[in-house]
């Protein structure tokens, strides 16, 4: 599985980069404990929604604090869905306003 840590990630935005974001939270943690921008997919909703991920760039999923975004990508992997360009975001949501 890959990972990537919140430095590689900003650099990658400030760099306007292509990547794209999803972010696995509850609605309500997005209110809470903010955001970093990209797609708002719940985790319960991404089986069905895995048409919006792109192919042809780096897709960071994240969460809280980067354990549910590790499930859901082992998940994933386990039913053969999990793509070369799928990251886990190393800390997730915490780890991003440490910056």
């Amino acid at each position: 599985m890959n990972h990537i840590d919140v430095v590689k990630l900003k650099g990658m935005l400030d760099a306007d980069e292509a990547v794209q974001i999803i972010d696995i939270r509850e609605i309500y943690e997005l209110e809470t404990e903010g955001q970093i921008g990209g797609l708002h997919i719940p985790m319960g909703e991404l089986m069905d929604r895995l048409n919006e991920i792109k192919t042809d760039c780096p897709v960071v999923f994240h969460c809280r604090s980067g354990k549910r975004s590790e499930n859901i990508l082992n998940f994933l992997k386990i039913n053969n869905l999990l793509a070369d360009n799928y990251y886990n975001l190393i800390g997730g949501i915490v780890a991003w306003k440490e910056l």
